[in-house]
């Protein structure tokens, strides 16, 4: 699969771009442990074109984790194309605009998955970005607005002559947010279209190797992107891959995984400072499959989230290591 002139090769598996989630630290990771492409946290252009500092900060990338793209979103034309130039002056492989953030904050103001309800001015915005800047430019986006306006099998071909390089389709309406389970099925309908002659990347629930090669198989998407089941588990890549690749690698311990979380803590701290490196990892932490296995958590991950400094929360990671090991 290629976007522009990056060729992704077999299969590829993508980080999906999170808010307070997909910062570099966390992207370096997922990329060592096989994701095909990292995205940036989401970018308000209107934010960006202001100069606001904390939003500047998000375009910092390195060439450790490329092929890397960065994600913007707005509802204004002129500052969408002007926060796109910003963008490519940071030199991403891709920039890719989010049509489909459906939190009230942002789809409420006519912006993210807001933007399914001004379908003209979502393609306007989209026409002129492609044309502003000569990085491939690619869009994410949901099903329709609810499950009355799904118009995804329409707008996926607006899209496309709209000059886009590829589409991600999260399987859900906006209204769904998250919940619910998503549907493959218009995914790849689009995929199957005729007309469609850009890649098409399914986003939706993909939590298990299992579940990420049945998405290739069943509905012949040309990527698949992998969200909140990264969340405390970077390894997940390293799953999908052994399994797509017919790879029968070990699995990695308890205590491999611990000692990966104990690492994304370390990245954090240095690269930003202890507390707010501890506030960026605890989500991470709280949300960790690994500690499953452990009677009566809750107390554990609230102690967690209490943590406020480093050697506090390693202290609480070792007692889990120890319990789960004796297990």
């Amino acid at each position: 699969m290629k976007i522009g002139d990056i060729d992704f090769g077999y299969r590829p598996v993508f980080l999906a771009p999170m808010e307070d989630v997909t910062d570099i630290g966390f992207r370096k990771l997922c990329k060592r442990f096989g994701a095909s492409m990292v995205y940036t946290e989401f970018v308000s252009a209107e934010a960006l074109v202001r100069s606001v500092k904390s939003t500047v900060q998000k375009l910092t990338i390195s060439d450790e984790e490329r092929p890397v793209g960065i994600q913007i979103y707005g509802r204004d034309v002129p500052q969408m194309v002007e926060a796109a130039k910003i963008v490519e002056e940071a030199h991403p492989d891709v920039i890719d605009i989010n049509f489909g953030c459906p939190v009230k904050k942002v789809a409420s103001k006519g912006a993210g998955a807001g933007m399914l309800q001004n379908i003209p001015l979502l393609l306007d915005i989209t026409r002129e970005v492609v044309k502003a800047v000569k990085v491939p430019v690619t869009v994410k986006t949901r099903l329709g607005w609810n499950t009355e306006q799904l118009i995804i099998t329409t707008l996926a071909e607006q899209l496309q002559d709209c000059g886009i390089q590829a589409l991600t389709i999260h399987g859900r309406t906006r209204s769904q947010m998250y919940t619910g389970t998503a549907d493959w099925t218009l995914i790849g309908e689009v995929k199957n279209n005729p007309r469609i002659n850009i890649p098409i990347i399914g986003n939706g629930d993909i939590t298990t190797a299992e579940q990420a090669k049945q998405a290739f198989d069943r509905y012949g998407v040309d990527a698949i992107m992998v969200g909140r089941a990264s969340f405390g588990r970077p390894w997940v890549f390293k799953e999908i891959r052994d399994l797509l690749d017919n790879i029968d690698a070990p699995e990695l311990t308890i205590s491999d995984k611990i000692d990966i979380l104990e690492e994304q803590l370390r990245i954090n701290i240095e690269r930003i400072d202890e507390y707010r490196g501890i506030l960026h990892t605890r989500r991470h932490l709280a949300a960790s499959p690994v500690f499953k296995g452990i009677p009566d958590f809750r107390q554990t991950r609230i102690a967690m989230l209490r943590a406020e400094t480093a050697d506090s929360l390693i202290e609480i990671l070792e007692q889990c290591r120890e319990r789960l090991t004796n297990q």
